[in-house]
């Protein structure tokens, strides 16, 4: 085997976003070793890596990379990880612990204190945390960006933004219907646009929740740099445009001092971009996953405040 070729695990391979992850490293020409997950209904392994190992009980997938490591002096580079939101902590831990790298799928973790304790471990091993931030990759994010360094420092803009994920019923019986496990809507669906957002408009100044529920969430932002309004749903009748397609795709919104910006395509790749900027030694830290879980922390923990205020319009209409 080519030595240059990077060995991974994967933990969550049964999940949905877990194909992006065998893709990216596929792509960049590494290796998926081993993988594991509790449902072995995992078949989308054949169409990367026929040849990893499958195992669907951690005790084994964790025999199995030492085995490797002492057996065959195969070591794990990193572990990728795929898990359900309130394990990533667990399962980073795990990485650390066996000497790899770790890429984390968002959120990185549920709680900002969980990075100070993450922190000292990597400091302690010496291996490198990385968090999946891709819509800092997304060419129109980039392009905004750029543009917005480009302007007036001392404007202030006033942003709504809109993400519509229609989800079925299968939604609330799983893992991502239970707050305590996922942390709830504004962090298993919104945590990358708080990270967008920020990243581009500058720090917190503070924070409203509107509405806090099952399956969506509305509030308000003051950034350095702008005031956001902003919606997240999993009902398909909060689209703007009432589709008859069974399965409708997700609606992404961003309007800025008025104008739209429709961002609904241009994510099939920005994994494979995660895993080369990683494997070419710029990857995000856990530095700057840091400030998006703060937000969706604070969401998470403030007691709503119904129709008050500056509101995202799309809430009024959810309410009808």
């Amino acid at each position: 085997m080519d030595q240059n070729h990077k060995q991974f695990a994967l933990i969550g391979a049964g999940g949905y976003i877990a194909p992006r992850h065998m893709r990216a490293i596929r792509d960049t020409g590494s290796v998926l070793a081993a993988c594991l997950d509790k449902n072995d209904s995992v078949g989308v392994i054949d169409t990367y890596f026929p040849n990893a190992d499958f195992f669907t009980e951690f005790e084994r997938f964790d025999r199995h990379i030492e085995k490797l490591r002492r057996e065959n002096g195969q070591k794990i580079d990193y572990v990728s990880i795929c898990s359900p939101n309130y394990l990533h902590d667990a399962h980073v831990r795990f990485a650390l612990r066996i000497d790899a790298d770790t890429i984390c799928e968002k959120p990185l973790v549920l709680n900002p204190w969980n990075i100070d304790a993450l922190s000292e471990i990597a400091e302690e091993t010496g291996r490198n945390v990385f968090a999946i931030l891709q819509l800092r990759l997304h060419p129109a994010i980039v392009e905004l960006k750029k543009k917005f360094e480009e302007s007036h420092k001392d404007k202030k803009y006033d942003i709504d933004l809109a993400y519509i994920a229609p989800r079925g019923r299968w939604y609330m019986i799983s893992w991502k219907g239970d707050v305590a496990k996922s942390g709830g809507v504004a962090t298993n669906i919104g945590i990358h646009f708080f990270d967008m957002l920020q990243w581009i408009f500058g720090k917190v100044k503070y924070s409203i929740v509107h509405m806090s529920e099952q399956n969506k969430a509305a509030g308000f932002l003051e950034l350095e740099k702008a005031h956001v309004r902003w919606f997240l749903s999993l009902d398909r009748n909060d689209l703007p445009i009432k589709r008859i397609e069974t399965n409708p795709k997700p609606y992404r919104s961003i309007t800025i001092d008025g104008q739209e910006m429709e961002f609904s395509d241009g994510f099939e790749d920005l994994h494979t971009k995660s895993y080369q900027n990683i494997l070419g030694g710029y990857g995000f830290t856990m530095k700057d996953a840091l400030p998006a879980i703060e937000i969706v922390s604070t969401i998470r923990h403030v007691q709503p405040i119904g129709l008050k205020g500056d509101y995202h319009p799309l809430l009024k209409q959810s309410r009808r």
